[in-house]
């Protein structure tokens, strides 16, 4: 079977490239430029827990290396401290995980790296797509300069940023807002009073600091700094941001201190969310398929979301075959999660930024306002959680054998430790995105037992006939406790570690119904699919 032609080579198609390799599916990355990353301090990005871990899982070193995990959060109002929340594992009662902030080059030359290191990605620099056509067997797509060239695949991921030429070619519109928030931007290497924190300053009392300012730590005392600019007009000279600069220092330090400039910008928002996201073999993922970054939401944390719900319905496709219903399911899943995020942040603007609106409808203390900004600043709440995917076209009706646990079905489990058959323990995260889908047993005490005892007592027997008779691949795990789960639950999760039902004991009929409908039911009509113009998630409220 031809590769699946991956269209951009950024973060998000760079790590569809991996996650498909991992899961046994060759690509053929179509890099428009030269294959490398331009440096730029000021551009950075920060990661969640889930889409940390999904990095590290594709091979990426850079994370240890050029990122740092916060040790806390700080808001500030005026001169008053808002909030103080500590972050990660060592923070004791408080159970928020510490993001990961480092330079978006740095993030993208440690994908790159591990892309090099991987047989099944083939990367082509210098190529501009500028036809692509569409069978009952295929899709083939032309590139220009330096060589024209015709490349065949099996379906192709348009990952190709803001202005994507796939999205172009298969005409679907990209409807949304302009410059929703604006902000000035500087990366310097300072000594700051919050080392590994990140701060929020609403309302700084200096005349330059306008209405919020940011700041977010990086290794090597380097800082990146955010001023929230009007929308529109306040055009930013070099005198001026120094200006910004130098008074916010001496605001926060008392004195200006020794700094270091290393890089500065100015970066305007948008809020967009393409029409359709599947066209037949064509997808949509990332910037090409939806914009957002106000409030602290980030983007790129949609974008890899995108590529890992998206790789293991393709490597479905790709190795046994696949049902449109599943194909569509990453439209459906997708496209209403970041629709639901646009759309909480759009309702939040006018309560954060002034203007009337909903601000009227919302109680309006600093602390309730601190708390939506931290929302999308640390992956909490409707503008920065996880998405859940509770209603799914492969979600299983819920039945009588169904158990209730500390994960909702559709949303992504817990990261316990689990054990395989064949007695290698490691944490439940580091089992995914490799294909089979992931049927666990909560059975406390195995971690003191003789393995070659528990694989053959109680239920385990009957468990280990009931996964082989799946109608899909599935790994068997086992683990001594889940939240909210009693002993012999039994877990069934999607390779891309959504929750898709939990059940009472050993339900083998039950449980392949589940599986089968978590891989859309079967490979009834894979290939040449229609292109569907109504799908639910078409149906979603579009951001306008």
């Amino acid at each position: 079977m031809d590769p699946v032609i991956v269209v951009g080579a950024g973060p998000v198609g760079l790590a569809l490239s991996l996650a498909l390799a991992a899961q046994g599916v060759p690509s053929v990355l179509l890099d428009e430029g030269p294959g490398r990353d331009e440096p730029r301090p000021a551009r950075t990005v920060v990661l969640r827990e889930d889409t940390a871990d999904l990095v590290a899982r594709l091979g990426c070193s850079t994370l240890h290396d050029a990122g740092l995990r916060w040790a806390g959060w700080r808001s500030v109002r005026r001169k008053q401290l808002v909030r103080a929340v500590p972050l990660g594992e060592e923070a004791g009662t408080v159970p928020l995980p510490a993001p990961v902030h480092l330079p978006q080059h740095a993030l993208a030359g440690g994908l790159r790296a591990a892309v090099a290191a991987q047989d099944l990605v083939t990367m082509v620099p210098f190529s501009r797509v500028d036809t692509l056509e569409q069978d009952a067997h295929g899709i083939t797509v032309h590139t220009r300069e330096p060589g024209s060239t015709w490349w065949r695949g099996s379906y192709l991921v348009g990952c190709d940023g803001a202005r994507s030429t796939v999205r172009k070619l298969l005409d679907i519109r990209f409807p949304g807002r302009t410059a929703v928030e604006r902000h000035a931007v500087a990366a310097l290497r300072a000594q700051l009073p919050w080392p590994g924190e990140a701060v929020l300053h609403r309302a700084p009392p200096w005349r330059t600091g306008g209405s919020e300012i940011t700041a977010r730590p990086l290794p090597d005392d380097v800082w990146r700094l955010d001023w929230l600019l009007p929308p529109r007009g306040e055009l930013v000279t070099p005198d001026a941001l120094i200006t910004r600069i130098r008074d916010t220092l001496e605001g926060w330090c008392g004195e200006t201190p020794a700094y270091e400039l290393l890089d500065t910008g100015v970066y305007t928002l948008h809020h967009r969310l393409a029409r359709r996201w599947r066209s037949r073999r064509a997808f949509l993922a990332g910037d090409a398929a939806h914009l957002l970054g106000a409030l602290g939401t980030q983007g790129l944390d949609e974008g890899l979301r995108d590529a890992e719900n998206l790789a293991w319905k393709l490597a479905q496709a790709w190795h046994q075959s696949a049902s449109e219903l599943l194909l569509d399911s990453y439209q459906a899943e997708r496209r209403a999660a970041v629709a639901a995020r646009l759309r909480a942040a759009d309702q939040s603007l006018p309560i954060l930024r002034g203007g009337g609106g909903l601000r009227t409808l919302v109680p309006g203390s600093a602390r309730g306002h601190d708390t939506l900004l931290a929302d999308g600043h640390l992956g909490c709440g409707p503008l920065g959680a996880p998405p859940a995917y509770a209603h799914s076209p492969l979600a299983p009706r819920r039945a009588e054998a169904h158990a209730s646990v500390g994960t909702a079905p559709g949303a992504p489990v817990a990261d316990v430790r689990v054990t395989a058959p064949d007695g290698n323990t490691v944490r439940l995260r580091d089992r995914l995105g490799l294909g089979p889908l992931l049927v666990i047993l909560v059975a406390p005490g195995t971690g003191v037992w003789d393995r070659r005892h528990w694989l053959t007592a109680g239920v385990m027997p009957r468990l280990v006939d009931a996964v082989e008779a799946l109608p899909v691949n599935a790994e068997l795990l086992v683990t001594e406790s889940y939240p909210g789960a009693t002993a012999h639950t039994v877990l069934l999760v999607r390779p891309d570690g959504h929750l898709v039902a939990a059940f009472n004991g050993v339900r083998p009929a039950e449980l392949l119904a589940a599986a089968d409908t978590a891989r859309g039911g079967g490979a009834d009509t894979a290939h040449g699919g229609q292109d569907r113009t109504t799908t639910s998630s078409d149906r979603t409220a579009d951001v306008n």
